[in-house]
């Protein structure tokens, strides 16, 4: 895979940065550009994020950062077995749970709804953060949603968070999540009140709560090259409209051969919480946590 000249590798977190210093220079100079590469990626071109980062966990499978990076590049594809696989590895090697929320995710996307409600009781979510949490909560509420236990979904949402007038990172998502259970439990008056909240806190356009709001409130958007056309000569012929072609994500039947064969059918068994025995289990327990 092509890297821009420009890509130094050095514009990763230290704490990434760190963890790569177990690799001979060379080649942590290597990981460090190919993971500078997914992070640009991954929200614009996640296809490509997941390219580079196949590479990193070709040449560096044992390093925590890297097992992460492809996880998330995985789980943005929806390559969520893969995903599960790595964000276990992760886990593994760091005992960090803040990976914890989108493992439940990854769940879902396996059609197992069910799972991600049993690891949102799990002790490793009294571990995490208030966004951590808050994740937890989004997850386990999408599962219920997943069971069409719709009002469930709804008391899954409650809670201080969402009753807070502060506005956090989380806030929007957290109140446009509980404005779709509310439709969902046919409770579309309530929904209103809470879209128009996820737009006063969505800053950063994050949820699409202002269109949501808008379709509820019955707004129409008209397209002004529309309305110039209809005034224009009666005489004139009509321009075709241009279609844009979208294409298929390409996601390939290569596989990377992983050196913990998981078989993420069975659910979380005493082995996943154990470090393999190939793993210098000393040089991992003090790993700094990653950004």
């Amino acid at each position: 895979m092509p890297i821009p000249d420009d890509v130094t590798g050095f514009e990763i977190d230290a704490d990434v940065r760190q963890d790569l210093k177990s690799l001979p220079k060379t080649l942590a100079d290597d990981v460090a550009r190919n993971l500078v590469m997914v992070a640009r990626l991954l929200d614009s071109e996640p296809e490509e994020a997941y390219n580079y980062s196949r590479v990193a966990l070709r040449l560096a499978s044992r390093v925590a950062s890297v097992r992460e990076a492809a996880g998330f590049a995985s789980y943005m594809t929806q390559r969520y077995s893969e995903a599960l696989t790595e964000f276990r590895a992760a886990k593994r090697m760091t005992g960090r749970v803040d990976l914890w929320p989108v493992m439940a995710d990854c769940e879902r996307g396996l059609g197992r709804p069910e799972r991600a409600l049993a690891m949102a009781g799990e002790p490793e979510v009294k571990q995490l953060d208030k966004a951590g949490q808050v994740e937890m909560r989004l997850v386990a509420a999408g599962a219920r949603a997943d069971l069409e236990q719709f009002d469930a979904a709804v008391v899954t949402l409650q809670s201080p968070e969402l009753a807070s007038s502060a506005i956090h990172p989380w806030t929007a998502r957290l109140r446009y999540a509980y404005a779709d259970a509310l439709i969902a439990a046919g409770r579309a008056d309530e929904a209103r009140e809470w879209f128009v909240k996820a737009v006063e806190a969505d800053t950063d356009g994050s949820t699409n709560a202002a269109e949501r709001l808008a379709e509820i409130d019955g707004v129409e958007f008209t397209d002004a090259l529309d309305e110039e056309s209809e005034d224009g000569d009666e005489g004139a012929e009509a321009v075709e409209p241009v279609r844009r072609q979208i294409d298929k994500d390409d996601v390939g039947d290569d596989r990377m051969i992983f050196e913990d064969e998981e078989d993420v059918e069975e659910f979380y068994d005493e082995d996943d919480l154990e470090i393999d025995e190939d793993y210098d289990e000393d040089s991992f327990e003090e790993q700094p946590k990653q950004g």
